[in-house]
């Protein structure tokens, strides 16, 4: 088991578009991990992720759903959301709980609307982004003409982190290897040029690396890693067959030691005063368990058996059992009576969750979308800026 420590910590968003099979990955990592002791299905309706009747019915995603798992010594707490554009606010809210976007393309379908979308609207949020390329495996896939589209697309920071291997059945990373078998491209070349585009953050290791020519050791690498993708000058590309499990390892092994903890991440965009005024300022947000609360709602569910459910992500400080917590600018505070992780549909209590962490309290009925819980006056009339959700298309009267 990982440590319960905020540098373990890894908060990730499946994002993509809809078909891109983004559920499905997200059963394969949690039964890679252990986390489940067998990978359940879309078709036989028994994910950990896609619970509700209406998403079992339906085959798709219509909620964003948290579930978390270990690997290495890292937890990682991974969203997944859907990816039909009917239901794009359960995606975009999920952005503000997490520090990795893993934007997921179909293979066989390649860059469609959500793809563009999330893209973009993770890269507003200052958020680190990965791209998964999944069903590598299937038949009439064209990797090359999809990873030129990619790069066309989003930028020739996109670099491959790894290739796929023996006509999609297998993975070579590339970070540590500069040498062997790969469906296109030479493993050499791609190798160098990843290096080469990290060694660029730092500039004694680049003049050391150009002029000694040997690669840099991994803990070399971590930190202008950690940079590129925080600068967004690197956005690594992964292959993975969610139905096979290739690729799989090296996506948790990207996760546990390359996507950023919330040390790592870019700060979340906090500030002090109300929206629109010119007088509010930047808050910065410490993830420092001894701080004073503070912590983000990005979900409300209504629960049938628990009432009212609001998740949220920590940013700041420790939340325990009894902690007495205010709700935005309100004067009364409430005092926390259970305290969840989610794992899909089941609610596992915990005693105290610290920055970096995802949890749930129920029976609050003050608690909202987008407020703030916080412990102390001196954080009162701080918020997060909101997220840009869609213009509705059409009312409906209930």
């Amino acid at each position: 088991m990982s440590q319960n420590n905020t540098v373990n910590l890894r908060t990730v968003a499946l994002v993509g578009h809809g078909a891109a099979g983004k559920t499905t990955l997200a059963e394969t990592l949690l039964a890679s991990a252990g986390a489940i002791t067998s990978r359940g299905s879309i078709e036989k309706g028994n994910t950990v992720c896609d619970f509700d009747p209406q998403e079992k019915e339906l085959g798709h995603s219509l909620n964003s759903a948290i579930a978390s798992f270990d690997w290495l010594d890292a937890k990682i707490h991974l969203i997944d959301t859907p990816g039909y554009p009917d239901f794009a606010g359960q995606s975009i809210g999920a952005l503000a709980a997490v520090d990795t976007a893993l934007i997921v393309i179909n293979a066989q379908t390649g860059i469609e609307l959500s793809t563009e979308r999330m893209m973009k609207l993770s890269a507003a949020r200052n958020l680190c982004r990965m791209i998964v390329i999944n069903k590598i495996d299937a038949e009439n896939v064209d990797l090359p003409k999809l990873v030129g589209e990619i790069r066309d697309c989003f930028g020739r920071e996109c670099m491959l982190l790894d290739l796929p291997a023996h006509h999609g059945q297998d993975v070579v990373e590339l970070l540590g290897h500069d040498s062997g078998d790969s469906d296109f491209e030479s493993v050499a070349t791609a190798h160098r040029a990843l290096i080469d585009q990290i060694v660029e953050e730092d500039e004694d290791l680049l003049a050391r690396y150009l002029d000694e020519g040997a690669d840099p050791s991994a803990e070399e690498l971590h930190a202008p890693f950690e940079k590129a993708l925080r600068a967004g000058h690197l956005i690594p590309i992964l292959f993975v067959s969610a139905k096979t499990g290739a690729g799989i390892p090296q996506l948790l092994d990207a996760l546990a030691k390359l996507a950023p903890n919330p040390t790592e991440g870019n700060p979340p965009p906090f500030f002090k005063g109300e929206l629109g005024d010119p007088n509010s300022s930047p808050f910065d947000a410490i993830p420092d368990p001894n701080r004073h609360v503070l912590a983000h709602v990005f979900k409300v569910v209504s629960d049938p058996f628990v009432g009212k459910l609001g998740v949220f992500r920590v940013h700041q400080g420790t939340i325990k059992k009894e902690t007495p917590l205010f709700v935005g600018d309100a004067k009364r505070a409430f005092k926390v009576g259970h305290l969840y992780r989610l794992q899909g549909k089941d609610y596992v209590e915990v005693e105290a969750l610290i920055p970096g962490d995802i949890g749930a309290i129920a029976k609050v009925d003050e608690i909202d979308f987008d407020c703030v819980l916080h412990d102390s006056h001196d954080e009162d009339h701080i918020h997060l800026t909101p997220l840009e959700f869609p213009e509705p298309m059409q009312g409906l009267a209930v």
